[in-house]
């Protein structure tokens, strides 16, 4: 008895490292979030078109903070305009949500506020799909902005950079940060 008792042991210990290889594409993305809080990071637009003549000109810096085992935020800085803030939350089914939540100056929330998606599947660890949900279609539906009921937010993650990406027909905008060298957090 002994003897099976010690077999099942070393066949529970020879299989655990095998339980972290087999640990979902968006919990290892999530994590790979979370490693980045605290730290701050600069990035430029690598793809985009005549829209994006503003965020082409200004400095973009995004910080990663408020770190929790279910939500990473992300304050999105353009220039001086601190309105943006990406917020990544791990759902209970183990997908992914990403909402962006827009404030005034004084920290209202903007109408044009939580919009965003949730991934369809768990993704890859290295890249995750955010497809416009029911509420963001209705509010750019009510707002105007139904051409922006076909988005699709992406995030993609590898150690060197992190990429933003906005995609739907006939738009396409993707910004990468350089996650090598950590910038100076912003000054609040």
């Amino acid at each position: 008895m002994r003897s099976l008792l010690l077999f099942v042991a070393g066949i529970c210990l020879a299989a655990a490292p095998g339980a972290a290889l087999a640990q979902a594409p968006a919990d290892a993305f999530f994590e790979g979030l979370t490693r980045l809080c605290g730290q701050t990071f600069s990035g430029q637009v690598v793809t985009g078109d005549e829209a994006d003549a503003a965020f082409r000109k200004a400095e973009l810096v995004m910080t990663v903070t408020g770190c929790t085992d279910r939500e990473v935020r992300i304050p999105f800085r353009v220039g001086e305009d601190r309105s943006r803030t990406w917020v990544v939350t791990r759902l209970p089914d183990g997908r992914l949500r990403l909402k962006h939540d827009h404030r005034h100056p004084d920290g209202i929330e903007d109408e044009l506020s939580q919009y965003g998606g949730e991934t369809r599947d768990r993704g890859a660890a290295d890249l995750q799909r955010f497809p416009a949900d029911a509420y963001s279609i209705a509010l750019f539906t009510r707002t105007g902005r139904s051409v922006s009921n076909t988005n699709v937010w992406s995030l993609g993650l590898t150690p060197e950079v992190l990429t933003y990406e906005l995609a739907r027909p006939g738009r396409l905008f993707r910004v990468a940060f350089d996650l090598t060298r950590p910038a100076q957090a912003p000054v609040p």
